[in-house]
């Protein structure tokens, strides 16, 4: 069983388990059930930004800890005043050290775009991110069918959250839909975690234009950046560059200026 088939067994057991803890009607209590989006797309669209979308994380599977001391509040905060377009926080506990509350204490502190960035499963965790106050919720084209795709994105709209479905292949971009808003392709094989920045310019010609490109994983230069937008890259998520360092934020300003001064 490689690691992404463990993940995604223990996501199953995770998920019905909090089921039996927190019923729906619960979910739909929180204040930010009735939210408004702050939106993804939009915001990639600004050119007054560099497209940034920097994520929180604590640890990974291949790569262990990667961050135990950093503040969430300050690191995403930082993010955001350093010229983030937008937030990423992992919530999966046991494999990435992320939690719910590491979300809501995202929310509290930023009115920016946030993805809920989870291994999500069931309809429950579609639900339970708009408890949470997601903006976008992420679906992995090759976890789920192109059926449950479809259902979990009709869920996703109908609460008023933005879809970003993540492929790392040309079979995998049979999945989408016109409920998807943006199409993000991961450099990182998730059965091995290799990465291989190759795999989003394989692929960007082949993802429909009528859907936000977003390159994720791997990405640490201005130089990577500058050769994805002509490529046709809008977003950029990138996470372990940032959080590898004891200041998250500090790293994210750095990169931001050097995408604004590249030549």
């Amino acid at each position: 069983m490689n690691i992404l088939d463990q993940i995604i067994a223990h996501k199953k057991k995770e998920v019905a388990a909090r089921q039996q803890r927190v019923a729906v009607e619960e979910l739909e209590r929180s204040p930010y059930f009735t939210a408004p989006l702050i939106s993804l797309k939009k915001a990639l669209l600004n050119d007054a930004y560099a497209g940034i979308i920097a994520e929180f994380k604590r640890k990974s599977p291949s790569k262990g800890i990667i961050n135990k001391n950093a503040d969430v509040v300050q690191a995403t905060s930082g993010y955001i005043r350093s010229g983030a377009s937008a937030l990423s926080v992992l919530t999966d506990t046991e494999f990435f050290g992320g939690t719910n509350q590491d979300f809501l204490n995202t929310r509290k502190a930023n009115k920016v775009p946030i993805l809920r960035k989870d291994f999500i499963v069931d309809e429950y965790q579609v639900i339970e991110a708009k408890s949470l106050g997601a903006d976008v919720i992420l679906l992995l084209a090759n976890v789920l069918s192109a059926s449950e795709i479809k259902q979990f994105a009709t869920t996703a709209k109908w609460l008023g959250m933005e879809v970003l479905l993540e492929v790392r292949s040309r079979h995998e971009l049979k999945s989408v839909n016109v409920l998807i808003d943006c199409i993000g392709v991961n450099n990182r094989n998730l059965k091995d975690f290799q990465v291989n920045v190759d795999r989003s310019f394989e692929l960007a010609e082949l993802i429909p234009k009528d859907f936000i490109k977003i390159s994720e994983s791997g990405i640490d230069s201005a130089k990577t950046i500058h050769a994805l937008k002509k490529a046709g890259f809008k977003g950029f998520l990138i996470g372990e560059s940032f959080m590898k360092t004891e200041h998250p934020e500090d790293a994210c300003e750095k990169l931001i200026k050097e995408i604004r001064e590249f030549k």
